[in-house]
């Protein structure tokens, strides 16, 4: 697989692995199958594996921490904070300096390694100045715990901010033909006038673009999706449409919707890394074959006027308070 570079000198894979969906949120869980995803992975030169600690909760940094236990040194370990679990269930933003050092000590624990490669803050915290955060961050770097730091879901002032206090390394956030934001926001725009890497989320639609979702009904019953708005009613019946559309394309290309949609975020420059979740290695094989598809300037023009900026039916989210602060 061919390589970017994130930030100033961050080297990865040009698409990484996101390893959420192996623990939580898309159904049940196959902790073999994920392992032998991620090994799988590794072998096909995909380097950057994305986690954070709310997953599972806390399962999924252990999941890739036993998976890639006797190969530390081939991979790009990216982990994240701030998205508080508590025992109850419940959840919140915590972006306090003392917790920034205490989470980061846990996950560096439930990884079993001696320094994070790449540390997020997930989600912004409102009621700490994103100064106060990333002084703390900083302190990590300068104790070696972590190498480089990045930012989720961060409007272009808290990314402003956030990098004079010490740089930042990539901004991840949802993006991809059903989720276009960054281009829109100033986001896009921010990160590549301050020279940060930019890695998307979602590059298929939480699954959606692979074409394989045509019912609700093809979703496991605790499916996190079941309650996104994209997902439901009259929203679900529009976003088919606009599926139909990248099939047809795909399909006279020869390559698959989710190798089409991954193309199109790899057209966008070499400082994009998208991150595709899978939990399944024929999934991840199929998603690593969009590293040979190169779109042609009249397929691009198509996909554009199918998937034009704004046209997804329905929020990314059913409560959209905690993104984009």
């Amino acid at each position: 697989m061919r390589t970017r570079t994130l930030g100033k000198d961050l080297v990865v894979s040009a698409q990484g692995l996101g390893c959420m969906g192996m623990s939580e949120f898309y159904g049940t869980a196959d902790e073999a199958e994920a392992v032998a995803t991620i090994h799988r992975a590794v072998d096909l030169g995909v380097t950057l594996l994305d986690t954070a600690d709310m997953y599972g909760p806390f399962t999924n940094e252990q999941l890739v921490g036993r998976a890639i236990a006797a190969r530390r040194d081939e991979v790009v370990l990216a982990t994240k904070f701030g998205n508080e679990r508590h025992p109850d269930g419940s959840r919140g933003v915590n972006g306090r300096p003392e917790y920034v050092h205490s989470a980061a000590d846990a996950s560096l624990q439930r990884l079993g390694v001696d320094v994070i490669d790449l540390y997020y803050q997930h989600r912004v915290d409102t009621t700490v100045p994103v100064e106060e955060t990333w002084g703390a961050m900083s302190e990590l770097v300068q104790a070696g715990k972590v190498r480089h730091l990045g930012i989720s879901e961060a409007a272009p002032d808290t990314i402003r901010r956030a990098h004079a206090t010490h740089p930042i390394t990539a901004v991840q956030t949802e993006w991809s033909l059903w989720t276009r934001d960054p281009e829109e926001n100033g986001v896009l725009d921010t990160v590549r006038e301050l020279g940060i890497g930019f890695v998307p989320y979602s590059p298929l639609g939480r699954g959606f673009l692979s074409g394989s979702i045509t019912s609700i009904d093809d979703l496991e019953p605790d499916d996190f999706r079941r309650a996104n708005p994209r997902f439901q009613g009259e929203n679900f019946a529009r976003n088919l449409e606009l599926v139909d559309k990248v099939k047809g394309i795909a399909t006279a290309k020869g390559v698959t919707p989710s190798q089409v949609a991954l193309a199109w975020l790899l057209s966008k420059g070499e400082d994009v890394v998208p991150i595709p979740g899978t939990k399944r290695v024929s999934y991840l094989e199929e998603n690593v074959g969009a590293d040979q598809v190169r779109l042609t300037d009249d397929e691009l023009r198509q996909i554009e006027e199918a998937f034009p900026v704004g046209v997804t039916a329905g929020a990314r989210y059913p409560d959209m308070s905690s993104v984009h602060r």
